[in-house]
């Protein structure tokens, strides 16, 4: 596959959708580990939402949806994540305005523009041990993938396995942001919900792609 058209983003946030879903109750057991037990919840709200939207969206502007989906995340999960992943999505979005085919190239420059997103409204940086830790070496792969291939499937599994790694890295890390950071040296060790979250992300574009 080398190519997405408006239906292959629905299909993508739809399966988004059914992954927070399937995964709502072991994201709300690690986020109460050192938080507040509603990251689960969060995540399943916003990607439903998303999901919703995208059923009645009836044009082919792919980033139009993509930032109508970060909209409808926002409004629907107004909490910090809900707000980062539809911020996320937002400036994603507006990197693919009015395209009505992607690929690689593009996939990258969306998810450059999401961690832009993140990081300038989050205001967490890499090493945090949050979502930028395992979203951050991902797109990186993206982007040297991106040069060499227009092949969505193998880029994204290159990709993938940097996301898994990132949540190993994250799980070593001391906590420096939330109220994980409150936990200090403890937080060492305790798998960082957020980069399950990263990680469930670009599983669920990978699993896409494989096909």
């Amino acid at each position: 596959m080398e190519k997405l058209l408006i239906n292959d983003i629905k299909g993508i946030l739809e399966k988004l959708k059914d992954v927070m879903v399937e995964n709502r109750d072991y994201l709300i057991e690690i986020d109460g580990v050192m938080g507040d037990s509603d990251l689960g919840l969060t995540m399943s709200a916003a990607f439903t939402a998303a999901s919703d939207l995208a059923v009645d969206y009836s044009d082919d502007d792919i980033g139009s949806l993509l930032s109508k989906a970060g909209m409808a995340m926002a409004k629907a999960a107004p909490s910090t994540m809900g707000t980062l992943m539809g911020t996320g999505f937002m400036r994603g979005g507006k990197a693919l305005k009015s395209k009505s085919e992607i690929g690689l190239q593009d996939l990258y420059l969306f998810w450059d523009a999401f961690m832009t997103g993140l990081l300038d409204r989050g205001r967490a940086k890499i090493g945090d041990k949050t979502i930028n830790d395992s979203l951050y070496p991902a797109i990186l792969v993206l982007k040297e993938e991106s040069d060499s291939t227009t092949e969505l499937y193998p880029a994204f599994e290159k990709a993938l396995k940097a996301a898994e790694k990132g949540v190993e890295e994250a799980t070593a890390m001391q906590a420096q942001f939330g109220k994980a950071a409150y936990y200090g040296e403890k937080s060492r060790g305790v798998i960082d919900p957020g980069s399950i979250v990263g990680k469930l992300l670009i599983e669920t574009f990978t699993d896409y792609f494989n096909k």
